[in-house]
């Protein structure tokens, strides 16, 4: 039934009765006087006219005019075109006033104040622009439904757009996880085959949360610092061997109920164990540490020695990925420092969950 009523837009003909009777209080004063004119006397012949050849005109604009000759930019025609429908509709109103008085047992100057041969003074002065108002409010009305309907569709896609550069840029991180992963499992292997074993174990452990665990937006916090803290001891066996200091500390105060976006610290980490220096007559080292306060922001500061000669750039797939998503994921609620230096390579995160 509602759909019927929509496709055939039967809702309208209330609409345009209330707007038609607001004007017909309007002019009689009150409300009392209105009811004794629908319904005290002779037809309300004149009132019907107004509704049909007003709602009438208005559709014919909307739903040819404005399609067929404005929207392709046709406005010549179109406002020549416009102009003439205002006018055959309000002189079809006029004679709703002749037609009034022929269907009545009163005369025309009783029913109206005139005498018949003021035609143009009813087309002029009441037909006209009471026709042009009700068309202008038609099309108001319209353009702004257009313009709601026109907005939600950019919201849409814009919202879709974004899901999708998220969905791309997460499927990112796994190969590039992936990838760090095995190449440090197979460095093990020949270093020492029983750390190779330990880490394939840990790292199966690993894989399992990424394909099953956290397909959702957001996950528990306490779940991808898990992830995090087997990640580093994963890492921690490789560098056992390479004389690098390593330490990591979480603070959490959080309760239980925070969520995070899935792999938006690990990219961080990550880099630290990628670039770190392995000069073996120099002080090589990774510290990190993460703090979630009562508050749910999250303070993250990792330090890695570099040794390069020169800065380390910011520009991998890893970092450039974790940017874009915390500029999508959470706008306003990050502070990103990344310091690049000849020694030294430094990460400070602050992020709000809440």
């Amino acid at each position: 039934m509602i759909s019927w009523l929509y496709k055939y837009k039967i809702y309208h003909i209330p609409f345009w009765i209330i707007y038609h009777l607001t004007w017909l209080v309007i002019n009689t004063d009150s409300l009392e006087n209105s009811w004794a004119y629908l319904f005290g006397g002779d037809l309300p012949v004149k009132f019907i006219g107004y509704i049909i050849f007003q709602a009438a005109g208005a559709y014919f604009n909307l739903y040819f005019l404005i399609p067929k000759l404005l929207s392709k930019g046709k406005f010549g025609v179109y406002i020549l075109l416009l102009a003439l429908t205002i006018l055959a509709c309000s002189a079809l109103i006029a004679a709703g006033y002749y037609l009034n008085a022929y269907l009545s047992d009163k005369t025309f100057a009783e029913l109206f104040g005139r005498p018949p041969s003021d035609f143009m003074f009813f087309f002029s002065r009441a037909a006209l622009p009471s026709t042009a108002a009700s068309m202008t409010l038609a099309m108001s009305v319209k353009l702004a439904k257009n313009w709601i309907h026109t907005e939600r569709e950019k919201l849409t896609l814009q919202k879709e757009n974004l899901e999708t550069e998220l969905k791309y840029l997460k499927s990112q991180i796994n190969p590039h996880f992936l990838f760090n992963t095995i190449n440090s499992i197979y460095v093990l292997i020949h270093k020492n085959p029983d750390l190779a074993a330990e880490s394939l174990a840990s790292f199966s452990d690993m894989l399992r949360y990424q394909l099953y665990e956290c397909n959702d937006p957001f996950i528990p916090l306490r779940k991808e610092l898990d992830f995090i803290e087997d990640f580093i001891e994963l890492e921690r066996l490789r560098l056992r061997e390479d004389q690098t200091e390593l330490t990591f500390d979480i603070r959490q105060q959080a309760d239980q109920s925070v969520q995070i976006a899935p792999f938006i610290i690990l990219p961080f980490v990550e880099n630290a164990f990628k670039h770190v220096s392995k000069g073996k007559n120099k002080a090589n080292f990774i510290r990190m540490q993460l703090t979630v306060n009562g508050e749910r922001v999250i303070h993250l500061v990792i330090e890695n020695s570099s040794g390069q000669g020169k800065p380390e750039t910011s520009s991998g797939i890893g970092l450039a990925n974790v940017k874009r998503r915390l500029n999508l994921l959470y706008p306003g609620k990050h502070e990103l420092v990344i310091a690049a230096h000849p020694e030294v390579f430094n990460v400070e995160l602050k992020l709000a969950l809440a």
